[in-house]
């Protein structure tokens, strides 16, 4: 069964750490991912830019507004998504949970 994962991470942590600190924890991430990919877990998944990157759009009035930013103001970004392949929920629980984005700024996935 496949199952949609949304990353998401306090942007100030990120900013806080230090060059290698965040070759560190990428290459921890990377190597974890690469595992999963190796098991057959990842179907697919992207890292997202920063969210002061993003832009919104909405229908109002009758026509598309288009806004610089995210369309809320949270402590937590989604900072990428990862489609997994796992047996059932319980399953991908277990795989997400030992990612290593899990251990930064408070990091959060939804399944």
């Amino acid at each position: 069964m496949k199952y949609i994962c949304l990353g998401y991470m306090e942007e100030n942590a990120w900013d806080t750490m230090s060059e290698g600190e965040r070759n560190n924890f990428l290459d921890e991430c990377l190597a974890y991912d690469d595992i999963l990919r190796e098991n057959g877990h990842i179907v697919g998944g992207e890292a997202l830019q920063e969210a002061r990157t993003a832009t919104t759009l909405r229908f109002r009035n009758g026509r598309v507004s288009v806004t610089d930013g995210p369309f809320a103001e949270t402590k937590e970004q989604l900072g990428g998504i990862m489609i997994l392949e796992a047996t059932d929920l319980d399953h991908a629980i277990r795989l997400i949970s030992k990612h290593p984005s899990m251990s930064l700024g408070g990091g959060t996935w939804e399944i």
